[in-house]
């Protein structure tokens, strides 16, 4: 849909754009959008997080120069586009990568180094968290790192006033209000799905467990409030906005949306939040998450449960590799044609041989591959090491070899699917691809249902982002009308029935994965051999 540049510096000067800013890993990335939800700007700022001796960690100086400077990129865009300052928003919102632990004492000082999702240090938390609660608690999650704190008997602990994720703290420093939306919420602690709440009985089961630690505080003490998309958040306050905008331009009064979770603003910027839906993002890691029409029949480490920003109950597949080892030989055959005197363009290169895929054998020719650049907790395997393997009587040609890589790529996730799929026996309607993997046309697309025994669909919208995801959601806390949910308000208001290109799974394709993926399993233990030897 074309911008009418006339009226977005209209709808600009009187204060009715929306503003959604997500913290990714590597990058801060800023969107504004206009009432009919269409990205008008936008702004960005690259970061990195920084190894602290043993913690992985972004510093309180580099989040909010972060944050400020791509708030400041999108000012300057909008300047640069429209002829105009932004000196007042109808409504905001702010997301972050999910999980890790930020705490505070009685003076809202943070008492340690922010402890990211990358961090792998709560193992043994996680362990008996899992056992304790019957639910599984992955080591990023915040209480596994609460609680391995508390196990490390780390001094801090017996201050924390307040704990909650990156997100939830920006929020808190925004409005003055220590909440969290559901989505995010669910990456701290288990949600109750019926109450929409954290889980009073794993709490109560919690401060049991520490008691005799003679802390000061009780659990649901130190913890936000939760709240679900749409419910008052707060407004952003004087100091807020001089924080965000340290030139003093932007003033104060905004709407200030829950603040979510990347799972959660994936789910809307991708239309994934009802039952029966789900989004899949595939690029150098892969997660696939569906939402739930009941819990799970039983725990399982290779499933993380987190909700919708609306509480609904969500199961995520995750797994580390996806395209860095399928990219790597594709580059290699680009060398090669460099070699012969043969230059192309990497799309061209990328589209020639992924539809040469589609020719090949549905079970791949006997052929294998790994393409582990680091190690992944479901199959296990503890490091990475991209491996190729086939037998002497493999039929080992080009269209076979690409089907293989691309197959490998989402063999992982694969696995986590079946568990949902054929053991948990879950109903999927709709899956929305994005990212890397789908670039070319109906390939990887086609790849994927056979993967994920459902159909997949892919959107024009599905690569504008989180940022988005979060300006949807703030847009939804302003204009939504007495009723109106969010699967409702995204149908119709944003998406207006885009279902996007949708491509059934093909039967020939999913018995030739299946076929594939029980090979695949045979043959990690190779996998597993090349880790301890090849060092």
């Amino acid at each position: 849909m074309s911008i009418n540049a006339e009226n977005v510096k209209r709808m600009i000067e009187e204060g009715r754009a929306v503003v959604g800013i997500e913290l990714g890993s590597t990058r801060i990335k800023t969107v504004m959008i206009d009432e009919e939800h269409i990205p008008v700007a936008s702004g960005s700022y690259a970061w990195e997080n920084r190894l602290d001796g043993h913690i992985w960690t972004y510093s309180l100086e580099d989040i909010w120069k972060g944050l400020q400077g791509s708030y400041q990129d999108m000012v300057k865009n909008v300047k640069e586009t429209y002829g105009v300052d932004v000196k007042k928003i109808a409504a905001v919102g702010f997301s972050a990568m999910m999980h890790g632990y930020m705490a505070f004492d009685k003076e809202d000082k943070l008492l340690v180094p922010f402890r990211t999702w990358r961090n792998t240090i709560t193992g043994q938390a996680a362990e008996e968290l899992t056992e304790l609660f019957q639910y599984n608690i992955p080591e990023r999650w915040s209480i596994a790192h609460l609680y391995q704190a508390i196990l490390n008997k780390e001094e801090h602990v017996k201050d924390v006033a307040y704990f909650t994720t990156l997100a939830g703290y920006i929020h808190w420093r925004m409005t003055g209000r220590k909440v969290l939306g559901i989505g995010d919420a669910s990456g701290m602690f288990p949600i109750d799905i019926q109450t929409k709440d954290f889980d009073e009985r794993m709490i109560g089961q919690f401060d049991q467990l520490v008691a005799d630690r003679g802390y000061g505080w009780k659990l649901r003490q130190i913890m936000p409030k939760v709240l679900l998309a749409g419910e008052d958040a707060g407004t952003m306050t004087e100091e807020g906005a001089a924080l965000l905008d340290p030139s003093g331009m932007l003033q104060a009064g905004a709407v200030v949306c829950p603040p979510e979770g990347d799972a959660g603003t994936g789910m809307a910027a991708t239309n994934s939040v009802a039952v029966r839906t789900g989004n899949v993002s595939a690029g150098t890691s892969v997660f696939a998450m569906i939402v739930l029409e009941k819990e799970l029949s039983k725990v399982h480490r290779e499933i993380d449960m987190v909700t919708t920003p609306t509480g609904s109950l969500v199961a995520m597949a995750h797994a580390n590799n996806c395209t860095s080892d399928l990219n790597a030989w594709v580059s290699l055959f680009r060398e090669y044609g460099e070699a012969m005197g043969v230059k192309a363009d990497m799309d061209e290169i990328f589209a020639t041989l992924y539809n040469r895929a589609l020719e090949g054998d549905a079970d791949c020719g006997g052929l294998l591959s790994y393409g582990f650049y680091s190690g992944e907790s479901i199959v296990p395997v503890d490091e990475g090491r991209p491996l190729f393997v086939r037998t002497p009587d493999s039929r080992f040609n080009l269209a076979n070899f690409m089907r293989t890589h691309l197959y490998a790529a989402l063999g992982t996730l694969k696995i986590g699917m079946d568990i949902l799929v054929k053991e948990e026996k879950i109903q999927i309607d709709k899956i929305l691809g994005h990212g890397g993997l789908f670039k070319t046309p109906g390939v990887g697309q086609r790849i994927m249902a056979a993967a994920m025994q459902a159909p997949v669909s892919v959107m024009e919208t599905a690569g504008e982002g989180g940022a988005w995801g979060i300006a949807l959601l703030a847009s939804y806390a302003v204009h939504k009308e007495e009723g109106e949910t969010l699967e409702a308000y995204l149908n119709s208001r944003v998406f207006g029935g885009d279902e996007g290109v949708k491509m059934e799974p093909d039967a020939g394709d999913m018995a030739g994965f299946e076929t594939f993926i029980e090979r695949f399993k045979e043959g990690l233990s190779v996998e597993q051999e090349a880790v301890r030897k090849l060092v």
